[in-house]
């Protein structure tokens, strides 16, 4: 992985200012220099900010430091890793306005193997779902446990068992010919959004609780890495996951790409 702040290659300094867990990210797919729903993550980057800090990021020079990223890796494919956060900021002091900084971080192309998963709930909520933020600690360690567990991962709930998003992955149900997104307090993805723009007709949003499982045949999952099948949630199968999936793999595949390399 190759880390570049601000437009220049990262130093000992800047990376010190990143240890203060405050800012906010996005992750990407490159390919051929391009990104599906490119716009979706700058405008991403810029709410986030503007939430954050109080203050207006330019996502014309983000773009900009993106693509000498890639420039300087020589690489037309790659993951990259969006972060914002600020070397000026102080806990002590967390209304001060203060300028921001952006690291880029280069590393490689990521596809996700579309393996039917085995998926357990847990009752959690992160903080400020509707921000892509960098406290992550919780998501990987309720990962860890599942899999600890005998599972490949974890989804979550509330004390009423509404189901909202899986670890780092926005989930959707299947029935028929629908696809239904759980309408509960979670980050909104970028997968998402293209998939609800492809799939045909109005995005059905709905609250999906644990005790409404038996009711779909199918459910998938999503991130910027790809789409995979749910085979199962707390040992509630879904037999149509690998069809729907499929189906949703050849939306994306219509998903026009967004050059990053100007």
């Amino acid at each position: 992985m190759s880390v570049y702040c601000n437009g220049h290659r990262a130093s000992a300094d800047d990376l010190a200012g990143a240890l203060v867990n405050y800012g906010h990210f996005t992750s990407l797919q490159v390919r051929g220099g391009a990104v599906q729903g490119l716009d979706l993550h700058l405008r991403r980057l810029r709410q986030g900010t503007e939430e954050l800090f109080g203050s207006t990021l330019d996502v014309t020079r983000v773009q900009a430091w993106m693509q000498a990223a890639l420039q300087a890796e020589d690489v037309v494919d790659a993951s990259l890793r969006v972060t914002v956060f600020s070397r000026a900021f102080d806990f002590r002091k967390p209304l001060q306005v203060v300028p921001v900084d952006v690291l880029v971080a280069v590393s490689a192309p990521v596809t996700l193997p579309a393996t039917a998963r085995r998926v357990r709930s847990v009752v959690y909520q992160r903080e400020l779902p509707h921000l892509k933020h960098v406290g992550t600690f919780p998501l990987f360690e309720h990962r860890r446990q599942a899999l600890q567990a005998g599972y490949d991962d974890a989804v979550f709930v509330d004390t009423q068992g509404a189901i909202s998003e899986g670890t780092t992955w926005n989930i959707a149900f299947g029935r028929g010919g629908d696809l239904v997104w759980p309408q509960a307090p979670a980050l909104r993805g970028t997968q998402e959004r293209l998939l609800q723009a492809g799939w045909g007709g109005e995005p059905q949003l709905a609250p999906v609780r644990l005790d409404d499982l038996a009711g779909f045949d199918a459910a998938i999952a999503c991130n910027a890495a790809g789409v995979w099948p749910i085979g199962s949630i707390d040992g509630v199968a879904f037999p149509g996951s690998e069809a729907v999936c499929g189906k949703a793999k050849a939306v994306l595949l219509q998903a026009p790409w967004d050059s990053v390399l100007g």
